[in-house]
C-alpha cells in the first residue's frame, strides 16, 4: 500500500496521547491508526489502559494531551455541535450491554434513531426490528426486555443498538466476556460477516485469545503507557516482548492458533 493511499485509509489517526488520573499516568505519547474496513484488536495486561484508549476515542474521557483525528477532523478542536455530528457516526458496544433495563429490546434500539435521526417512533421501531433481525434475534425477542434474555442475546440486542445509526467505525469493549464458548465463537463469526457486509471498521478491546484469532486483521499491544507493537498476529507473535510470549505463546495461545489453523484447513 502507497504511503498516500494508507494516508487516505486510515479512519482514526491517535497521536502522543496521554491520560492521567490523579498521579496514575495511563498513556503516554500513544500512538495508533484504525484502517477502512479493517477489526483492529487491542489487548494489554490489566491497566495498561485499553477500554481508557477507547473511551477518550469516543469522547467519553477528555485526553490530557494529544490529538485523536476522526474522519480527517481533530475531535478537541471541534465545536460540540460539529463533534456530536462526528460522533454519530460511531457505534459502541460496552461490555455489560448498557441496555435500558425498562425498555424492550425494540425500544432500545428505537431509541438513537428517535433522538439523533429524528424518526418517527413508528419508522424508528420498524428499522430497529430489521437491526434486531440483522444480528440474528428472533421476532419473539423484540418486545422482552433485557432481564428476560440470556448473556448472548442481550450482546446482540446491544450490538442492534450501536448498529442503528449505520456506524462507519464500531467499537467494541470486551464483547465476548460473560458468554460461554460456543455463544462467543457464534458472536466473533457475526462480527465478521456484519463487516464484510456493511464495511465498517472495528476497533475490538479484548482479552480473549480465540477473538483475536478469528476475527482481527491487525494487532495492537499495549504496554508501558504506549502501544508496544502493532500489525498482523504473525508480527506481534514474533515480538521479543515476556508478556507477548506469555500470553500468544502460553497454553491458550497455543490452543487458540491450533484452531485457527484447523479452521482454514476447513475453508481450503
Amino acid at each position: 500500500m502507497s504511503e498516500q493511499s494508507s494516508q487516505q485509509d486510515i479512519v482514526i489517526r491517535v497521536r502522543k496521547l496521554c491520560n492521567r488520573f490523579g498521579n496514575n499516568e495511563v498513556h503516554k505519547n500513544l500512538d495508533l491508526d484504525l484502517y477502512r474496513r479493517e477489526i483492529l484488536g487491542v489487548v494489554g495486561g490489566s491497566g495498561t489502559g485499553k477500554s481508557v484508549l477507547l473511551r477518550s476515542i469516543v469522547g467519553l474521557v477528555q485526553p490530557d494531551s494529544g490529538a485523536i483525528e476522526v474522519f480527517g477532523q481533530e475531535l478537541q478542536a471541534l465545536s460540540p455541535d460539529q463533534r456530536s455530528r462526528v460522533e454519530r457516526r460511531f457505534g459502541v458496544l460496552f461490555q455489560s450491554g448498557a441496555l435500558f433495563s425498562s425498555l424492550t429490546l425494540q425500544e432500545n434500539v428505537a431509541l438513537p434513531l428517535i433522538e439523533h435521526a429524528r424518526l418517527s417512533r413508528e419508522d424508528a421501531e420498524h428499522l430497529a426490528r430489521v437491526k434486531l433481525a440483522l444480528v440474528g434475534l428472533s421476532a419473539n425477542a423484540y418486545t422482552m426486555v433485557p432481564a428476560q434474555l440470556s448473556g448472548g442475546m442481550v450482546k446482540r440486542a446491544a450490538l442492534a443498538r450501536a448498529l442503528a445509526l449505520d456506524p462507519e467505525v464500531l467499537f467494541l469493549d470486551e464483547p465476548t466476556a460473560g458468554l460461554d464458548p460456543i455463544g462467543a465463537a457464534a458472536f466473533d463469526r457475526l462480527i465478521v460477516t456484519l463487516r464484510d457486509a456493511l464495511g465498517f471498521s472495528v476497533f475490538l478491546v479484548t482479552h480473549d485469545l480465540d477473538t483475536l484469532y478469528s476475527t482481527c486483521d491487525r494487532v495492537a499491544v499495549l504496554s508501558n503507557k504506549r502501544v508496544l507493537v502493532d500489525g498482523t498476529l504473525e508480527t506481534v507473535e514474533s515480538t521479543d516482548d515476556p508478556w507477548i510470549r506469555d500470553y500468544f505463546h502460553g497454553p491458550r495461545g497455543r490452543a487458540a492458533q491450533h484452531t485457527r489453523t484447523a479452521n482454514s484447513g476447513e475453508t481450503e
